[in-house]
């Protein structure tokens, strides 16, 4: 089993800690730049300040610092000494190429990309059990990327390294913009007369159904609501309903979506709702 040491104890950095652990994979150092962290639990013997650190005996070092970060870590741990064989940092949308000043310290690099949100470590720790991962890199840091997923309980994928923005802008779509998505749903809601925490807990099953119907079905399958029943009065109804309720912004999100989904949906009505979008967009110049 490889030991590992961890650059960066934030939320990722510290999921990965705790979940490693949980694993019974060694864990070396847990490698701060700035402060230590005091709210996770973690074993403090493990601490080191970066400063502090003259070697690296690990198999691998998982660079978990922000992405604005990861290349300054780079080369600072480029200087030290005793560099482990193997580096792997935790970004969705940088590849491997930012650790090139260690690729050229003769270590082999990836990333290792956990496809899920972590918004606590605790919490981000259970969710790395049966999450899917992106690894991308040298031929030798990948393999290692897929044994330390494959351990967490994990599910490895690779991507060509030159394709992660794109792949990150997808995980992007699936996740951050659904929430998004979700407090503008809200918003439409509030202006029901309907408190914002209650227009919430409302929506939220409605939400969760459709992840749901997600989880067993295409998404031609999964989508439900006018747009599949090819009910274009009901389409004129929201879009009477946004007047002076809706702003232009949310009313935009509304008619691309739209047209996405009547694309998705097909039917014998597609083009008469695509003409009524149409309209819709030039009206308000979307």
């Amino acid at each position: 089993m490889r030991s590992v040491s961890i650059v960066g104890i934030g939320r990722a950095g510290g999921a990965l800690a705790i979940a490693l652990d949980r694993a019974a994979v060694p864990v070396d150092h847990l490698i701060y730049r700035s402060e230590p962290p005091t709210t996770i639990a973690l074993d403090r013997n493990k601490l080191i300040s970066f400063e502090l650190l003259e070697a690296i005996g690990s198999d691998v070092l998982l660079v978990a610092t922000a992405d604005q970060d990861i290349r300054s870590a780079a080369d600072a741990i480029a200087a030290i000494d005793e560099l482990p064989p193997i580096a792997l940092h935790l970004s969705g949308s940088l590849s491997s190429e930012e650790l090139a000043t260690l690729k050229g310290k003769n270590v082999a690099v990836g990333s290792m990309h956990p496809l899920v949100s972590i918004s606590e470590p605790e919490l981000g720790s259970e969710r790395l059990n049966g999450a899917y991962f992106c690894v991308e890199g040298d031929s030798i840091a990948v393999e290692a990327a897929v044994q330390l997923v494959e351990i967490l309980g994990g599910k490895p994928f690779s991507i060509e390294t030159s394709l992660k923005p794109l792949y990150h802008a997808s995980a992007v779509m699936a996740s951050g913009n659904v929430t998004a998505l979700f407090d503008a749903a809200i918003e439409m809601l509030s202006k029901c007369g309907i408190e914002t925490a209650q227009a919430h807990r409302i929506l939220l099953p409605l939400l969760q159904s459709t992840v749901s119907n997600l989880a067993d079905r295409s998404t031609e399958q999964a989508l439900t609501g006018p747009f599949v029943r090819g009910d274009v009065a009901a389409l004129e109804r929201h879009l009477d309903a946004f007047q002076g309720t809706i702003d232009d912004s949310i009313r935009s999100i509304y008619l691309d979506l739209a047209e996405r989904s009547v694309k998705l949906a097909g039917g014998e009505h597609t083009a008469e709702l695509l003409a009524a979008i149409s309209v819709a967009k030039r009206k308000t110049g979307c």
